[in-house]
């Protein structure tokens, strides 16, 4: 939810209502009524109106949510507060996520990337291995900035991209970024779905999953198990998919869990036995909710 209490003060002091503004800007009557319900509204729409009041845009509006770790993470985003649990969460879900898929920089090093934008480069790092712990970083603020959108095919294939975009990867002519595979791919020996039938995969996937009325976490355990088998783009699945469930969990007030590269063996096993038996990726998700727990538990955070 949007608090846009500072906007409707400003346009009160220059004497207008809010309708008569957005026939002055023309803004439409349906963004009008979502100022006034607190839902969001366009960047574009948003700065039309700060131009005309002569300010920020972010002087207009506060970003609030029901979810006590989720309003944190905004707030803390927002002012670049350091050493909290953004701080933390970015750190440790992207070295961990990263390192499960190759990367070869320390804790240490994704810490001082994220705390100083600098390194100090230790033998065999890629720049791969930089740039991706860079985009991490990016798509956990989207993550954080999409929280309480629906989650859409869109949504996926722009985590993706922030991830891909600038990698070698990219410059490959048959690897798509930001899009869906064109070449088969396996996965622990798996075959995963073809590539002419990802797309219709996904959106099964994401109906059956937008039709529950109330997400649990098993639910998001269930898209995530389902996502990693479609393994729908060339590379980045299960980092794409963690980051999916990092959101899902923000949008519906559940503690997030962190796969810590430790557990990993465990991580695989319950991806590849989830059609025989759910209990073992379960079991390690909650043993990463048990991680991201504590750290609540360290900041005096509630859920």
């Amino acid at each position: 939810m949007f608090d846009y209490s500072k906007l409707i003060n400003r346009i009160k002091e220059c004497g207008v209502s809010k309708s008569e503004l957005g026939k002055k800007l023309g803004i439409s009557s349906r963004t009008i009524a979502k100022i006034a319900k607190g839902e969001k509204i366009s960047r574009i729409v948003l700065q039309k109106i700060s131009d005309y009041l002569e300010c920020k845009p972010q002087d207009l509006f506060e970003e609030k949510s029901d979810n006590p770790l989720l309003q944190y993470l905004i707030e803390e985003k927002s002012f670049g507060i350091s050493g909290g649990i953004y701080h933390e969460l970015q750190v440790r879900m992207t070295y961990n996520s990263n390192h499960m898929e190759g990367s070869k920089l320390t804790e240490e090093q994704t810490r001082m990337i994220f705390e100083t934008n600098t390194i100090d480069i230790g033998d065999g790092i890629l720049i791969d291995d930089i740039l991706e712990t860079i985009h991490h970083f990016r798509a956990i603020d989207y993550c954080i900035d999409v929280a309480d959108e629906p989650l859409s095919e869109n949504i996926i294939k722009k985590l993706h991209y922030i991830l891909k975009h600038d990698t070698k990867d990219s410059t490959l002519s048959w690897f798509v970024v930001g899009g869906y595979k064109k070449r088969a791919n396996m996965v622990g020996g798996r075959e995963t779905v073809a590539p002419e039938a990802v797309e219709r995969a996904i959106s099964n996937l994401l109906d059956q999953y937008l039709s529950k009325n109330d997400i649990t976490l098993e639910d998001i355990i269930t898209f995530h198990a389902e996502f990693e088998k479609i393994h729908p783009f060339q590379d980045g699945n299960g980092r794409v998919g963690r980051l999916i469930a990092f959101k899902e969990c923000l949008k519906h007030c559940i503690v997030p869990f962190i796969i810590e590269e430790s557990k990993k063996n465990f991580y695989y096993r319950g991806l590849a036995n989830w059609n025989n038996e759910k209990g073992y990726l379960i079991d390690t998700c909650l043993d990463g909710q048990d991680t991201v727990n504590a750290l609540l538990h360290a900041f005096g955070i509630e859920i």
